[in-house]
């Protein structure tokens, strides 16, 4: 027998203006997230004349960052869902402020590559508790698609204002500074958070299984380690080999899980169709994604010329338009159904990827990446559609998943 649908004119239903205000709180840290991936890509010139580190310490200063942030995602999901998704957020958040302080001020290649780890660790927290507290915050239905919108349309901000703001930043005060332009947002949510964003957590929830965690960070750590040297040096036998030990450890973690009263993850969530056709819809849209944004950055720079600046000016305009697309979901959802947006999206994003392989010239090829927009709705309902679908105390986990899914894609569209 299947439960009535929310019945959208209650208003009990309705957010408040205390929640309104918190989505604006919770997607500051969502910006300075999604930041911290671009805005190094600037400093390296200026810390490598300065700490003067090895190739590898400076790959290692480069992805170690994503590398944790891709590997706690889920452990700190099924935290937020035991101890309170705020309590993770707002510790995560005063450690981010911390690490980056350190960060700025690194001595060494080893101490920027340790701080850059421990910046990874704490951003984990940030993505998976806000959206899973977004979840719980707006329970109207377009309320909810508009507040999930907005979240990813932080994201698109970041990127835009990452490496504008890292460039100011550097030119006046040095490389440092753009790992201290994170703290005073951090302040802020340390600040308001406990007013403004209320707890939530599953009061009937164990303690965390550490054996789980631990399976769970060596897998997606394996997995994402073995891409990366995919993407770097072609698909030879570290890679392969440390891809194929992550499936085998993902393969212990899943059948843990199947084992214990109170998993990291709920197996039980996979055997909803939506959440699982959501799932794969999400994870390949972010590859094709990702995959065609490495592309357009090797256009801009080894056939256009540009130079890195240059290139990620005339970057701006697709992020730009991301935003807006984000900022249109919710309008647009309200009058197509959820199916139909979804393969609406596919095929102007499909138009894109037709007019890159046909191009010729250079605003061609930037005309057509505008059209990438169509996967803005397909990210934005799909997101929606894997946090919905789980039981309010499992929102942390859920959000996790949906957040590992976009790691990995994000992955996979690189490496390819």
């Amino acid at each position: 027998m299947h439960s009535a649908a929310p019945d959208t004119s209650d208003p009990s239903l309705k957010a408040t203006r205390r929640e309104w205000i918190g989505l604006a709180i919770l997607a500051l840290p969502c910006l300075v997230y999604a930041m911290d991936f671009t805005v190094l890509n600037l400093a390296i010139p200026a810390l490598t004349a300065e700490l003067r580190p090895s190739a590898s310490q400076l790959l290692w200063i480069i992805d170690v960052y994503g590398f944790m942030v891709s590997g706690f995602l889920m452990i700190m999901g099924g935290l937020g869902d035991r101890i309170g998704r705020r309590k993770v957020l707002l510790l995560g958040a005063a450690a981010f402020g911390a690490v980056s302080i350190l960060a700025a001020f690194s001595k060494s290649a080893q101490m920027l590559i340790f701080a850059r780890a421990a910046l990874g660790i704490a951003g984990a927290t940030l993505a998976p508790s806000t959206l899973s507290l977004l979840a719980n915050m707006f329970r109207d239905p377009s309320e909810r698609t508009f507040a999930v919108s907005m979240w990813i349309s932080s994201f698109s901000a970041g990127a835009i204002i990452g490496p504008l703001v890292g460039g100011a930043l550097i030119q006046s005060f040095g490389w440092g500074s753009v790992f201290l332009a994170g703290v005073p947002v951090m302040v802020l949510l340390l600040v308001l958070g406990p007013v403004l964003l209320p707890e939530y957590r599953d009061p009937d929830a164990g303690r965390l299984d550490l054996a789980s965690a631990l399976l769970s960070l060596a897998a997606v750590l394996s997995f994402v380690y073995g891409l990366k040297r995919a993407a770097e040096a072609g698909f030879g036998a570290d890679a392969i080999g440390a891809m194929a030990a992550g499936v085998a450890l993902a393969l212990l973690f899943l059948r843990r899980q199947a084992r214990l009263e109170d998993p990291l993850i709920d197996l039980a969530l996979f055997r909803s169709r939506s959440l699982n056709t959501a799932l794969c819809i999400n994870m390949l849209g972010v590859f094709f994604m990702f995959g065609a944004f490495i592309l357009l950055a090797q256009y801009f720079q080894l056939v256009a010329g540009l130079t890195p600046l240059d290139a990620g000016l005339w970057s701006t305009p697709s992020a730009i338009v991301f935003m807006i697309g984000s900022f249109a979901t919710p309008a647009l959802a309200r009058r197509i159904t959820p199916v139909n947006l979804l393969a609406g999206g596919l095929i102007v994003a499909a138009a894109g990827f037709v007019g890159l392989a046909l191009a010729d010239g250079f605003y061609g090829v930037l005309l057509s990446s505008l059209l990438l927009v169509g996967f803005t709705p397909v990210i934005a309902l799909t997101t929606e559609i894997i946090v919905t679908s789980a039981p309010p105390e499992r929102a942390g986990a859920a959000s996790a998943l949906s957040e590992t899914a976009i790691e990995l894609g994000g992955a996979l569209g690189i490496a390819a």
